[in-house]
């Protein structure tokens, strides 16, 4: 008998450390809504559990994660896990009409997905209408327990995410502005961790979000982009920030006074209070490099107040870039290297099996209800692609072998080669061709896609987000792709690793992945007037061998549409 129990406790302490290593994790998201004011004007909002932001995720590596979401709003819901790679759970993914129904009123789904071999900051945001603009939150992923960050150890860790405020319903502008055929209004302030500060003086009401500092202490930031559709600057007063992390992958750590964070992507950075007592002014301004384009050029404000300094003290300022300060967006962008160590290696994919052009721009098509736009509508576009949303979602279609949903003949090079950075030539047509289409890739393919911008139009950067994968962005430049001379001056070795990436005004940039996970994934602007437009594709990512490299059963409770 004693023998039996030696057994079972030397079983028991060989399976405990794995028992431990993981857990699941349990979150409830009630899609309310809540009267909100900001700029001295008061209206309701959609929110989770009537907080804007949202809450505040937290799992470790190798985690699961289950949210029930119930939805309480009139609005269709779906939530996205922006940046989980969700291997083998698309139906967990989250953007509405590709990998699941949305959510209607009255009733509830579960996402569940297991964090896999990430460790980080992420987000989770509405993937449906411009939903968006206040449903969203911060996800952070700690590392296993027991394993150090591979920087120093913080005091502290403080979410910062960045978003945007309109007066107006949100719904209503991009609704006015899709029937109209033009723009839509620009966001009236942005904001920090959900309040624009003192970006008005006939409304002085917010002080805006106060970081709360010791002298000599370091702080972890966790910054995020949740804005619908700015990227921006942001910097402290008198302050350094260390950059150590981009899109919940480690970088090489390097110093700026400015980050430059496009909307869907993330930055952690280091700063240690190492001035003199004070009150520091915290700025997120707008980065657009394209002339003629609106934008909210107002700058949202914080403060960095450190701990015995009287609430009168005056602010020390810092001015913010200019809006198109093309060259501090570059330095930040081109110090970003991957952290290449033996454990955490930059795996980038040498051999390549499909070689992919796609042009990213806007265009003109006819619309005879659009008397604002005079009979047309402005688009958006992949490879002159403008893509249809569909009414069933594309991963049930795939799944289930529904015909007439998709078509799998998304084009891996534009239709026409012209001077994509210049423009059209005279007299070309600027309309679009419409279509449900998706690309597919067999399993473990790997993947070079350069994302060259167009000037059709206007030439304009454009973020774009890669659902369900990280890839390495080993090059970029401006004007025109050159298949012979520019890969000789792609960065093989240590390219930072993302989710979104900036494809800068007038330019191109060069990112490679491995298909290793089945399903349907989205591609598109995180620019969301421009997702709204068309400027969305997606691939297909067959089953691999056996049940391991093969996409999971739907839910039981996946939304029907």
């Amino acid at each position: 008998m004693a023998s039996w129990i030696r057994v079972l406790l030397l079983l028991l302490a060989c399976l405990l450390p794995a028992l431990v290593e993981s857990r699941v994790r349990h979150y409830k998201f009630n899609v309310v809504l809540r009267n909100t004011t900001r700029l001295c004007s008061t209206k309701p909002i959609v929110t989770i559990n009537g907080r804007f932001p949202g809450p505040t995720l937290y799992a470790r590596e190798d985690d699961t994660v289950l949210v029930k979401v119930t939805n309480h709003v009139k609005y269709n819901v779906s939530i996205h896990w922006h940046g989980i790679r969700q291997i083998r759970t698309g139906w967990s993914d989250g953007p509405a009409y590709i990998t699941q129904c949305p959510i209607p009123q009255g009733q509830s789904f579960t996402y569940n997905f297991t964090i896999t071999g990430q460790r980080g900051t992420l987000l989770w945001h509405a993937h449906i209408l411009w939903l968006r603009a206040t449903v969203y939150g911060a996800l952070v992923v700690l590392p296993k327990r027991g394993v150090p960050y591979p920087f120093p150890t913080p005091h502290k860790e403080v979410p910062v995410v960045l978003g945007e405020w309109w007066k107006s319903d949100t719904e209503a502008v991009i609704n006015e502005a899709l029937k109209g055929g033009l723009a839509p209004n620009v966001s009236d302030a942005h904001t920090i961790n959900g309040h624009p500060g003192l970006v008005s003086p006939n409304c002085t009401t917010d002080d805006g979000f106060k970081l709360s500092v010791e002298s000599g202490k370091t702080y972890l930031l966790r910054i995020i982009n949740a804005a619908l559709n700015e990227e921006l600057f942001f910097k402290i007063a008198g302050h350094k920030l260390t950059i150590v992390e981009v899109d919940a992958t480690y970088v090489k750590p390097f110093k700026t006074d400015t980050i430059v964070i496009a909307p869907g992507q993330t930055t952690n950075a280091l700063i240690t209070a190492n001035q003199k007592s004070g009150k520091y002014l915290v700025a997120a301004s707008p980065f657009l490099d394209t002339p003629g384009i609106a934008v909210d050029n107002l700058t949202s404000t914080a403060t960095v107040h450190y701990s015995g300094t009287l609430s009168n003290s005056p602010t020390i300022l810092t001015s913010p870039p200019p809006q198109n300060a093309t060259q501090v967006a570059n330095s930040f962008t081109d110090s970003l290297r991957s952290l290449n160590t033996k454990k955490f290696p930059a795996k980038v994919p040498l051999k390549i099996d499909h070689n992919l052009l796609f042009t990213v721009g806007l265009g003109i098509n006819p619309c005879p209800s659009c008397k604002a736009g005079n009979g047309s509508r402005v688009v958006a576009s992949i490879n002159n692609v403008t893509f249809v949303m569909p009414t069933t979602a594309l991963l049930q279609a795939h799944f289930f072998k529904t015909k007439g949903v998709f078509t799998t003949d998304f084009p891996a090079n534009p239709p026409n080669a012209f001077n994509f950075s210049g423009g059209l030539p005279a007299n070309s047509s600027l309309a679009t061709t419409n279509g449900t289409k998706v690309y597919r890739l067999a399993y473990n393919s790997t993947v070079q896609l350069v994302l060259q911008d167009t000037g059709i139009i206007a030439p304009e950067n454009h973020p774009v987000h890669l659902h369900g994968f990280n890839f390495f962005a080993i090059g970029r430049g401006l004007g025109n792709y050159n298949p012979k001379t520019d890969p000789k001056n792609f960065n093989l070795v240590d390219p930072v690793e993302r989710n979104t990436i900036s494809v800068p005004s007038g330019g191109w940039v060069a990112i490679r992945f491995i298909a290793d996970n089945p399903g349907v994934w989205f591609m598109h602007c995180h620019l969301e007037v421009h997702t709204s437009w068309g400027l969305k594709m997606a691939f297909l990512v067959d089953n691999g061998k056996g049940p391991n490299q093969s996409l999971l059963p739907p839910p039981k409770d996946l939304p029907t549409c």
